[in-house]
């Protein structure tokens, strides 16, 4: 990678197990349809798409030394990332996702990324001792962020000199972990990418829409937000600017992965020169057609 696409993502690298039926489900629904086990995880996912873009950026991470994690190292060297600044521990397993998708969303998902919690800071270690960075000459690239950190790490990548220098991206992983970057609210460097939902539960609220829900994000201090609303209009807002862009109508056949398909995307029309309006356009398409299914 050039100097002016440095890109690392740090948080979850585990499997994703999905479970879809093609019909409508409530709790309780117990119906035939299709599971399958794939590379997952929301800095996975974004290192993957990013990967697709011919971006393929370094993962830190922790993936146990059990048959899953040596199989997921395995897939993911396949795919031209750069695994080898992964932490391996062996007495940790290999974390896992598991979600139920039916015709009418996601119904329950379980994130068990107990071991990237319990690694802590030892997944940073490349970004102290050399490999990418020291302390007295930092990794100053793009870092993609995922809440499944724990809020003491992403805390500390909030307010430590070593880490003043990246051009900070930052995805909640779920509603359930976006109280985690609150740290990242006011942080200059710091781009936040959240759903609707998760904004109305960061700032304890219920918004119309994304374009109302970005501009309080905005007012609360962040310094640039995208805020994403299912099939209705995404935005990209900063103190001085806010864009929209709708998705084009598609028939959804998978959910889980899509907001991570829209940050790959940003990023890498940001990258290529593209203005913003332009690249928040492209976003929404990617993510609509990884939703319709047409890309792998």
């Amino acid at each position: 990678m050039t100097k002016q696409q440095k890109i690392i993502c740090i948080g979850s690298v585990l499997w994703d197990v999905i479970g879809k039926s093609d019909v409508e489900m409530q709790i309780g629904t117990d119906i035939g349809g299709r599971i399958q086990r794939l590379p997952g995880g929301v800095a996975l996912n974004v290192a993957m798409a990013l990967a697709r873009e011919g971006l393929p950026p370094a993962l830190l991470s922790s993936v146990g030394q059990d048959g899953e994690g040596h199989e997921l190292i395995a897939r993911l060297n396949e795919m031209g990332l750069l695994t080898k600044f992964i932490y391996r521990p062996s007495h940790l397993p290999t974390d896992v996702y598991m979600a139920i998708e039916g015709a009418n969303g996601v119904i329950a998902a379980i994130a068990d990324a107990h071991s990237l919690e319990l690694a802590g800071n030892a997944i940073l270690t490349p970004l102290f001792d050399g490999q990418l960075g020291t302390e007295e000459s930092p990794f100053d690239g793009i870092a993609v962020l995922d809440g499944n950190l724990t809020e003491a790490l992403l805390e500390d990548i909030a307010h430590k000199p070593i880490f003043s220098e990246m051009d900070l991206r930052i995805a909640p992983a779920s509603p359930g972990k976006v109280l985690r970057l609150k740290h990242f609210l006011q942080h200059p460097n710091a781009v936040l990418y959240v759903n609707k939902v998760e904004a109305d539960l960061m700032l304890n609220s219920v918004f119309d829409d994304a374009f109302d829900a970005a501009r309080a994000l905005v007012e609360n201090g962040a310094a640039r937000v995208f805020v994403t609303n299912g099939a209705n209009a995404a935005v990209d807002a900063c103190p001085d600017q806010t864009f929209c862009a709708t998705p084009p109508k598609v028939e959804a056949n998978r959910l889980t992965g899509a907001g991570d398909t829209f940050i790959a995307a940003q990023i890498a029309a940001e990258l290529s020169g593209m203005p913003r309006k332009l690249a928040l356009e492209k976003a929404v398409e990617a993510a609509a057609t990884y939703v319709k299914g047409e890309n792998k």
